[in-house]
């Protein structure tokens, strides 16, 4: 066989996979991960189901490729901020709480996948969850990070405040006038800074 002809194949089956994932990941997020079984998911993709097990061995691993991507997505966003205001810890945070309140103000914004996945699975050793506890352990680095530029006694402490603050808005977008989310955001966070440098 010609490497072109492999190189299509291959190509063909990426399309196939990020059909199946893209399906997948709006049907999960819209409905719960619970809600959506494999047979809606091969209905809406319009691919045969032993199409969606050869690149995805189980549902789990379908669930696990969905929440990997939104995380993707999310340290995307977070690293091009990041990026913007790298001198500036405070502007930086800011920045920050920009982007995620303009997200939680979304309108078909239904929480963070990752801490609506793992309320849907208990389970400790269960992929998703791993994934999801992954996703929280690499904001609070990050967070600890900003922290530590911000000049504050304890730069741990302030990133699990911020981590819980976040996290709340996360779940909290029902309870948000429009606009309101990151107001209330940086209003809270500086509250907290002050504080951790009392």
């Amino acid at each position: 066989m010609s490497k072109s002809a492999t190189n299509s194949r291959a190509s063909g089956g990426n399309e196939v996979r990020d059909r199946i994932l893209e399906t997948a990941s709006e049907l999960f997020y819209r409905r719960g991960v619970r809600a959506v079984g494999v047979d809606l998911v091969v209905e809406k993709s319009g691919v045969a189901k032993t199409s969606l097990y050869r690149h995805f061995g189980t549902k789990d691993d379908l669930i696990a490729a969905f929440l990997k991507r939104e995380d993707l997505d999310f340290w995307s966003t977070w690293d091009r901020v990041t990026e913007q205001h790298s001198d500036d810890a405070e502007a930086m945070l800011d920045a920050h709480f920009e982007w995620i309140g303009e997200r939680v103000g979304r309108e078909n914004y239904r929480g963070c996948p990752q801490i609506n996945t793992a309320a849907e699975f208990p389970e400790a050793d269960h992929p998703s969850r791993k994934v999801a506890e992954a996703h929280m352990r690499e904001m609070r680095r990050r967070l600890k990070t900003i922290a530590e530029g911000l000049a504050v006694a304890a730069p741990d402490r302030l990133a699990g405040q911020l981590a819980v603050l976040i996290n709340g808005a996360f779940v909290s977008m029902q309870l948000f006038e429009p606009g309101e989310a990151t107001g209330l955001l940086r209003d809270a966070a500086h509250a907290l800074i002050a504080a951790s440098r009392s």
